[in-house]
């Protein structure tokens, strides 16, 4: 496999896992990358780069931004967020693989450009709705902030640096583990 092909995998794969974070700002981010010819697409992806999708999908991005520090939306898009991230997940993986079969182009955008965007987002709404139940939803805003911040960082690194966006992808995957064996309810070994 050709050291293309495998950069532009850790780049749909570090893009898909800032989805989990936000979803229109790592779409935003290649739109950018596109329309600055820093990454080169799939042909039938350049759309992306296009000034109407960069247009697009930077206000929407700016409206998700805003949209999760206003108290209850921030819960009511999480609802609708999981699904949206896993299909944005697979988009950015499906229009960064290059010189793949489109079999295991779509194969790999699904499996872990969406099962990665779609694992981290299910960890980030259980989070806010845990903050919300903690705090009165007073958190709330440190975590949007904090998620925020992690889209942006993970967008660049992965465009910038690909496998060093990986190695981040692991680590956040090892840290929701942790995280879930802490919380996790102890079975009772006395039956």
């Amino acid at each position: 496999m050709a050291t293309e092909t495998i950069l532009s995998i850790f780049l749909g794969i570090g893009l898909a896992a800032s989805v989990g974070f936000r979803v229109f700002l790592p779409l935003f981010a290649l739109s950018l990358a596109s329309y600055f010819n820093v990454w080169e697409l799939n042909e039938s992806w350049g759309w992306i780069g296009s000034t109407t999708a960069l247009i697009t999908l930077g206000v929407a991005t700016l409206v998700e931004i805003v949209a999760y520090y206003i108290p209850v939306v921030d819960n009511a898009l999480d609802t609708i967020a999981v699904p949206l991230a896993t299909i944005a997940g697979t988009a950015v993986m499906v229009s960064t693989v290059a010189d793949l079969s489109p079999v295991i182009t779509w194969a790999l955008a699904i499996i872990a450009g969406g099962g990665t965007a779609a694992a981290i987002k299910s960890t980030t709404s259980t989070t806010r709705l845990g903050s919300t139940v903690s705090t009165a939803g007073i958190g709330n805003p440190i975590f949007s902030t904090i998620e925020t911040g992690t889209s942006i960082v993970m967008s660049i690194i992965a465009i910038f640096l690909p496998i060093v966006g990986i190695v981040l992808v692991l680590l956040i995957f090892y840290l929701i583990y942790k995280v879930y064996k802490k919380i996790k309810p102890k079975r009772n070994k006395s039956v």
